[in-house]
């Protein structure tokens, strides 16, 4: 009788760490490298209407993480940063209306698929810091799916602080870290 018990605890614990393993919209932390990151000026105009969506990923925006390995600054696209206040994933008024100019752009473009990076400043834990880029970034899909975007064309990811623009311990640095960026990643197929 006392293996059977055995066998069986064996199995519970195989299956909780199978799930465990499993997916989830946080990145993992990527590899560190030196390289030197832009930032975005925050008066920058939301929408560059000079890049179209004809051809994603091809001379357009990369995702940030790609950029990093690359030992790139990430690429600009037609959708710029939004940013958010200390320890917070509230939408602020500048990044409702951001978002409002992108909503504008997903639509005159259906076929555009984009993908939302959240961001963090170092300040804070590793795990705090990616499920507070997460939060971010899924307020960002949310808010753009209540203005028509449907949400099977945007996906989420969190990068935390792990893909920092500035790493100077200031106020200002830490601002321009705490944001979301929004690649296009491509464009889904009609059936």
């Amino acid at each position: 009788m006392m293996p059977r018990v055995k066998m069986q605890s064996f199995v519970v614990l195989l299956s909780l760490m199978v799930l465990a393993g499993c997916a989830s919209e946080v990145a993992k932390k990527p590899e560190v490298s030196p390289s030197s990151a832009s930032t975005t000026p925050r008066g920058q105009t939301p929408i560059d209407k000079s890049q179209s969506a004809q051809a994603p990923r091809q001379g357009g925006a990369t995702s940030s993480l790609e950029a990093h390995r690359e030992g790139k600054s990430p690429a600009s696209g037609p959708l710029v940063e939004i940013y958010f206040d200390y320890d917070s994933y509230d939408l602020r008024a500048d990044a409702r209306k951001t978002l409002q100019a992108h909503a504008a752009w997903l639509k005159a473009n259906p076929a555009v698929r984009v993908e939302i990076e959240g961001h963090c400043d170092e300040r804070g834990t590793t795990e705090y810091n990616l499920a507070l880029g997460a939060k971010r970034a899924r307020s960002a899909r949310d808010y753009l799916v209540t203005l028509g975007i449907a949400a099977a064309r945007i996906s989420t990811t969190s990068y935390g602080e792990e893909l920092l623009v500035c790493k100077e311990k200031t106020d200002d640095c830490y601002r321009k870290n705490r944001r979301d960026r929004f690649v296009v990643v491509g464009v889904r197929p009609t059936s």
